[in-house]
C-alpha cells in the first residue's frame, strides 16, 4: 500500500493559536503531548516542519515498555517523556525515538544507517549528516557535558552506542 503525503502550509499565527488551543482545551490522547511538543519546537525554531500521521504503522512503532532510568537519565515511553536530572527535557518525536531505540539496546552499536533504518522504517538515504544532526541535537539536550557524551557514544568509523557503562 502506497502511503498518500499531503503538505499544509502554516505560518505563526496559525501555529501559535494551535499551540493556545492544545494548551487550554488539551485533547484526550495519547498523542497531544507529542503534537504540543512538536508546535513548541516550531515556533522557538528548533523545527521548521512537522510529519503527522494517523497511519497505525505510526502507533505501533515504538513498543509499549515501562520507564528507562539511566543514571540521572529517565525515559518514559508510554507518555514519550524525557527527565534529566529531574528537569523535563523537550524532544522532537524523531529525537526521541532515536534516543529511546539507543536506550533499549544498551550498549550495542548501530551504524547510522541501522538507526536511521529503525526510526524511519524507510529505506535509508546516502546522507550521514541527518542522524549526525539528530545526534548532536539530542546530546545538547541531554548530557551534562555535550563535547564529552556519557551516554550516546561515538564508535569512531561505525557509529553510535547507548553506554551500558551508566
Amino acid at each position: 500500500m502506497k502511503k498518500k503525503i499531503g503538505f499544509v502550509s502554516m505560518d505563526s499565527v496559525l501555529a501559535k493559536w494551535l499551540l493556545e488551543k492544545l494548551i487550554q482545551e488539551p485533547p484526550e490522547s495519547d498523542c497531544a503531548a507529542d503534537l504540543l511538543s512538536g508546535m513548541h519546537d516550531m515556533l522557538s525554531g528548533e523545527a521548521t516542519s512537522l510529519l503527522l500521521s494517523t497511519s497505525k504503522e505510526a502507533e505501533s512503532s515504538l513498543p509499549p515498555s515501562d520507564e528507562i532510568r539511566i543514571g540521572e537519565l529517565e525515559i518514559y515511553p508510554k507518555s514519550r517523556r524525557v527527565r534529566m536530572q529531574g528537569a523535563e527535557v523537550s524532544l522532537t518525536p524523531k529525537e526521541f525515538e532515536i534516543l529511546y531505540f539507543l536506550a533499549q539496546n544498551r550498549g550495542e552499536v548501530f551504524t547510522k544507517e541501522q538507526i536511521y533504518k529503525a526510526v524511519w522504517s524507510e529505506n535509508y538515504l546516502l546522507d550521514d549528516s541527518n542522524i549526525m544532526a539528530f545526534i548532536r541535537k539530542l546530546r545538547k539536550k541531554i548530557e551534562p557535558n555535550p563535547d564529552e557524551p556519557k551516554y550516546i557514544l561515538t564508535i569512531w568509523g561505525i557509529g553510535y552506542k547507548f553506554n551500558d557503562g551508566v
